[in-house]
């Protein structure tokens, strides 16, 4: 394939493997900075762009959805595309886009008057989970139980808001947890002033959350929640055990790889979300209601790498098993790159139909 593609490269996210990927199958790209005021000169004489933009960057967070949408302007095919990412660490947005196309997602009340939030919460019951519209991992996400704790967060987000970060001795037991599963109990100590450092540097430059007031209902008799994760026409699945003590699944580090445990209609309903919204990769968390059905609580295309490919295999749309671990990142590329194929393949047959 002579396509040039372009990425964009962060250490810490998907392009180290789309670089491997790329060198092991001698496909020609190159390496470009999207936050670079020249970015859209650089793309020019490009095919295709990859960049797997993070919510915790401030710079990227502020322009990524407009960079996107301007390399899909160019005609350049991009990952993830405007359908894919417009919504991503955006709770508020999900909502409006799930209830739009009919999706089981877990009821949400969203209050932008405060006289009205008020209102609600006289007039409800409670336990509720509240959240900000942003933050991964169980961050943000709290279970109010009683209208007194409401009504303190309701004139909170209506006064002076939240740090979308939270600070270090936010779920402390969850990063102990963290480091000793991955033997770096150490590191994690060693590691803690820049650690601290970077969560002060990160809560200046992204701001507080303020002005609007999220609540979502919370269902009972879960102890674990179910990830599945949509990439193209594959399924990969596992559920998280919630942690000792808590209510939350997310985040935990819990992962349970039985494939007995995930409910077939969780997989059917992943797939249709992603066909109807037109995702190219999009990583969702279900628990079940009282009737045990299936309920979507959020979505998101930025998920674990490591913990996907940890799965012996995955499920197509039509529900077949394909056995084998797979990077998703590989997945992305293998589906961008069969794209491009397509694409010429319509302007090749263009091409040779004669003009009248």
């Amino acid at each position: 394939m002579s396509s040039m593609i372009a990425i964009h490269h962060r250490r810490e996210g998907f392009s180290t493997r789309w670089i491997q990927y790329c060198d092991e199958q001698a496909i020609p790209y190159t390496i470009v900075n999207c936050l670079d005021s020249s970015i859209l000169e650089q793309l020019r004489n490009v095919d295709a762009l990859l960049w797997h933009w993070h919510h915790e960057n401030a710079a990227e967070r502020l322009v990524a959805r407009s960079i996107i949408l301007a390399a899909e302007s160019m005609g350049l095919l991009v990952f993830p595309n405007t359908d894919t990412c417009w919504h991503f660490d955006d709770k508020i947005a999900q909502k409006y886009l799930l209830e739009a196309i009919g999706a089981p997602l877990v009821p949400i009340r969203l209050f932008y008057q405060m006289d009205h939030a008020l209102a609600w919460i006289a007039a409800t019951s409670f336990p509720k989970v509240f959240k900000l519209r942003t933050g991964a991992g169980s961050s943000n996400v709290r279970l109010v139980k009683t209208q007194g704790q409401a009504t303190a967060l309701v004139k909170r987000a209506f006064g002076v808001g939240f740090s979308i970060i939270p600070g270090y001795h936010h779920d402390v037991a969850k990063r102990i947890h963290v480091a000793r599963r991955r033997r770096d109990l150490f590191g994690a100590i060693r590691r803690l002033p820049a650690t601290m450092k970077n969560i002060r540097r990160l809560s200046r430059s992204l701001g507080r959350e303020r002005g609007y007031v999220y609540f979502q209902d919370f269902i009972p008799e879960n102890h674990f929640d179910t990830r599945i994760t949509i990439v193209g026409d594959r399924a990969f699945g596992f559920t998280r055990d919630v942690r000792p003590g808590d209510f939350r699944a997310s985040g935990s580090g819990r992962i349970v790889y039985d494939v007995n445990r995930i409910q077939p209609r969780c997989i059917e309903i992943a797939f249709e979300v992603a066909r109807k919204v037109k995702s190219q990769s999009m990583a969702f968390d279900f628990v079940n209601n009282i009737d045990g059905a299936p309920m979507i609580l959020e979505v998101s295309y930025c998920y674990d790498a490591q913990a996907v490919f940890n799965c012996a295999g995955h499920w197509d749309s039509h529900l077949n098993w394909h056995d084998g671990s797979m990077w998703p990142q590989e997945a992305i590329l293998i589906d961008l790159l069969a794209g491009i194929r397509q694409r010429e393949q319509s302007q090749d047959i263009r091409s040779q139909i004669p003009s009248r």
